[in-house]
């Protein structure tokens, strides 16, 4: 069986190196055939042996401070897995976020055809997915950093992130292709209970899911202690979170 790679990035002070150990332990257990585990960052201060940990890729951008890493504010430099060369990674590549859960198979991420699999961003309409978790080839699309780089202000003109940028930029190639819905839910938006069932009922794993998003708060830690992050949001304990985020 083929190894594939799986990636992370980590910069800055958001997440520490606990989350980067958490997320290789849980694609240990759920990732059945042979891959390298890749964690691009700044910082590789307490991250486990077993993590394979690498610069984040420069790629021709300098930032206001050059003592930084380039990037136009936060997740542009999510990008830079585009670079080719990657270091020596080749081929078939799962890009996974930090702050995920992960509670089901990551077998069938490698299985569908395609040049780029995304989740669909569930609030928008147009071609924008969700980049917190996506497969593509090494080397595969450098020419979106090269379009960035040629442009910078022209080719962000009308975008709002990262993940705007590159999904709208590969669908008008027509490489664009989404997981199914099921597979990668929104713990906000799928996993709490709806008014006023969410302050007796705790959140629940959707059917068919294999990744949950967490966008904005609460973070994994925030749910498993019943912290919402928001006033008008209740989150009740979440024991399963437990189980899965270890």
């Amino acid at each position: 069986m083929q190894p594939v790679n799986v990636i992370c990035i980590k910069w800055g002070q958001k997440y520490g190196s606990d989350y980067v150990n958490t997320l290789y332990s849980m694609v240990s257990r759920h990732l059945s055939r042979p891959f390298r585990f890749v964690c691009f960052t700044d910082d590789n201060d307490g991250i486990r042996d077993e993590v394979e940990v690498k610069p984040i890729p420069e790629v021709g951008f300098k930032d206001f401070d050059e003592r930084k890493p380039w990037t136009f504010g936060h997740g542009w430099l999510k990008l830079t897995v585009f670079a080719q060369p990657l270091y020596d990674l080749e081929g078939p590549t799962l890009f996974l976020d930090l702050d995920i859960v992960i509670v089901g198979s990551l077998d069938e991420f490698f299985e569908p055809e395609g040049d780029f699999l995304v989740i669909k961003e569930w609030d928008k309409s147009d071609a924008t997915g969700n980049t917190s978790v996506f497969r593509f080839n090494i080397g595969a699309h450098v020419d979106a950093i090269e379009h960035l780089k040629e442009d910078p202000v022209g080719a962000r003109k009308n975008v709002r992130n990262e993940q705007e940028y590159i999904t709208q930029y590969v669908d008008r190639q027509n490489k664009l292709k989404y997981w199914p819905a099921e597979w990668c839910r929104s713990f906000k938006r799928h996993c709490l209970r709806p008014f006023p069932l969410s302050f007796f009922q705790e959140p629940r794993i959707p059917e068919g899911a294999k990744v949950i998003i967490f966008h904005g708060r609460p973070h994994p830690d925030d749910a498993i202690a019943g912290r919402s992050g928001k006033w008008y949001r209740k989150v009740l304990p979440t024991s399963w979170i437990k189980e899965y985020w270890r």
